[in-house]
Order: structure tokens, then C-alpha cells, then sequence
């Protein structure tokens, strides 16, 4: 089973996780909405993996931040789209109402929320062989570099321009499928 973690305000229904249903097929992606509050997401992530056999991790934004702790925890291969390095940072300024993009729902993020990001990030990487890192540079939320440096010895993407929801998925499904066949060989 794959496994995709959407970002910050998005929902298990969006572009990619659909992208990766007709690609995958419906039954084999799982993509579930993620709850607000880090440490029950952290939770609910925990229980998807061990109720679904999980294979491959993709994360995006703040699911890859999600996608990396679980990737070092229990050495799951994992695939991050422009992912979030430091979201207690870089999600500071939405403390307070946001509205999910897929619903308009609005949903509070708190400043404990915040602080509760720190518990879950992850310094040195085991294995940066485990990661397929998609970047793009033209992503407005994210420096990139920071992606860049800290999954250093990952097989990786850098494409020019693109934004933050990382434009033009379909390009590498193929690659994304590879990486987890290679996964399921144990090579």
C-alpha cells in the first residue's frame, strides 16, 4: 500500500492524491485527510501503517515533514514533494483560522500546535538512500535549498520554476514507480 500525506491545509482529496490513484489504482493508495493537531496526526499516521501494510510514503509540504519522521522510525522508503524541513518555523505566520483549500472549512491552528512540531523533527538521517526528494525551485512557501541540504545523499529532482504544489506530477510517476519497485526488491 502507498501511502500519501497531503500538506498543511490540504486533504486526502486532492490533485496529486487523485494523480496517484489513477496511476497506482484507487485500492492501492491510501489518502486520508490528516488531523490538525500534530500529535494526532502523528497517532492516526502511526495507525495507517501498521492496519495497511504501508510500502511507500509520499509526502507532501508538511506530509513529507509527517513522511520523514516515519521514514527514520521504521525505515519505510518514502517520496517527498517539496517537503517542509522546518514547519515550526515556516508555519508561524497561519497561527490562527485557516480554511482547508479542498473544502473552505475553516479549522484553527494553534500556537501549541506549533511548538508541538519540534517532537517530531528529525536531525542526521539513517539512510538518505530510503528518500526520492522531488524539488522544485520555483516553490513561493519553501526554499528549497533547505530540502536540498538537509536530504543530501537522496536520489533527488531539482526541476526549475514549478511552485509549491509542485507543478506537473504526472512527469514522474514513472520515476516514483521505479523507486518503489527498487523498494520492493530491497535494493
Amino acid at each position: 500500500m502507498i501511502l500519501y500525506l497531503h500538506g498543511f491545509a490540504s486533504c486526502g482529496n486532492s490533485t496529486k492524491s487523485k494523480l496517484l490513484k489513477d496511476y497506482f489504482g484507487e485500492e492501492k493508495v491510501l489518502a486520508p485527510d490528516l488531523p490538525v493537531d500534530p500529535v494526532d496526526a502523528i497517532t492516526f499516521i502511526k495507525r495507517q501503517i501498521f492496519e495497511h501494510e504501508v510500502e511507500l510514503i509520499i509526502g507532501s509540504s508538511l506530509g513529507g515533514f509527517y513522511a520523514t519522521y516515519f521514514c527514520e522510525l521504521y525505515g519505510i522508503k518514502t517520496v517527498l514533494i517539496n517537503p517542509s524541513t522546518q514547519p515550526f518555523i515556516t508555519l508561524a505566520p497561519y497561527v490562527g483560522i485557516n480554511h482547508y483549500w479542498c473544502s473552505g472549512d475553516a479549522f484553527e491552528f494553534t500556537r501549541e500546535h506549533l511548538k508541538s512540531l519540534f517532537q517530531f523533527a528529525v536531525g542526521r538521517l539513517n539512510d538518505p538512500k530510503r528518500y526520492l526528494l522531488l524539488l522544485q525551485t520555483g516553490d513561493e512557501l519553501l526554499d528549497y535549498t533547505k530540502a536540498e541540504d538537509k536530504y543530501d545523499g537522496a536520489a533527488f529532482s531539482i526541476e526549475k520554476g514549478g511552485n509549491h504544489r509542485f507543478e506537473n506530477l504526472d512527469a514522474y510517476l514513472d520515476t516514483i514507480k521505479k523507486f518503489r519497485d527498487v523498494t520492493a526488491l530491497g535494493m
